[in-house]
């Protein structure tokens, strides 16, 4: 299991050092870094986050605001100079809470206790991997997981197509995401997911899915190849 984590800090070394631990590890994925909350956001929109580095005091908006405004956050852990924010950030469910300058010791001892959540929390959503329901046009849809072919982001909703209809419901990607069981979805673009059973063909920078003909995004293209790989038959 990878988890994809960003680091958000306006002091360039504070990020240069966690970039280092993060890539010490071989299941944290480092896809971004931004020195502002701002850029942040615009990072949250174009990658599959699970875990934010977060800094606290920074321009414009605190690490801390920008958790509050975030409507599906992924994990935290704080990385900050600052102690007297511990309880706000517990009461945020921030996974730990890290005081610059940071140890080795102390930077695994969190990221052990974020693989350990993710870890559970897929066990925790194996039970119910068959089917899910949303909310569509005023009904609650059943939507079973083999007849999904992919997923789409459309702003602040997302189109759910199956081979028999098509569902647009207003939720998030990331909100879908971290219920489907990451076993058997890959992100193949910022606003598509795709069950991974059901790729057809991988055709230059598009994933074949039936008649369907869906972007392969170049940053995430060697993800897509490595979650396929088990399945490549080889001489």
């Amino acid at each position: 299991m990878k988890i994809n984590c960003i680091i958000v800090d306006d002091e360039s070394i504070a990020r240069k050092v966690v970039q280092e631990f993060v890539e010490e590890w071989d299941w944290l994925q480092l896809v971004g870094q931004a020195e502002s909350p701002l850029k942040a956001i615009n990072l949250l929109a174009q990658h599959s986050v699970d875990l934010l580095f977060l800094d606290i005091e920074m321009p414009q908006m605190s690490g801390l605001e920008l958790l509050k405004n975030l409507p599906n956050p992924p994990a935290v852990i704080v990385t900050t100079a600052y102690p007297q924010y511990a309880l706000e950030g517990f009461e945020l469910n921030v996974l730990n809470y890290l005081l610059k300058p940071i140890s080795m010791e102390r930077f695994l001892k969190a990221a052990l206790k974020a693989k350990a959540f993710f870890e559970q929390k897929n066990k925790t959503a194996a039970p119910n991997a068959d089917y899910f329901f949303v909310k569509c046009d005023g009904n609650i849809e059943r939507i079973e997981l083999r007849e999904l072919l992919y997923v789409k982001a459309l702003e602040n909703y997302i189109i759910i197509q199956t081979a028999q209809r098509k569902y647009i419901t207003y939720l998030t990607m990331k909100g879908l995401e971290d219920y489907l069981p990451t076993e058997q979805f890959v992100k193949i673009h910022k606003s598509y997911l795709v069950p991974i059973a059901k790729i057809d063909r991988i055709e230059g920078n598009e994933v074949h899915i039936g008649n369907e003909k869906l972007p392969l995004s170049r940053n995430l293209r060697a993800e897509v190849l490595e979650r396929i790989e088990g399945k490549l038959v080889k001489r």
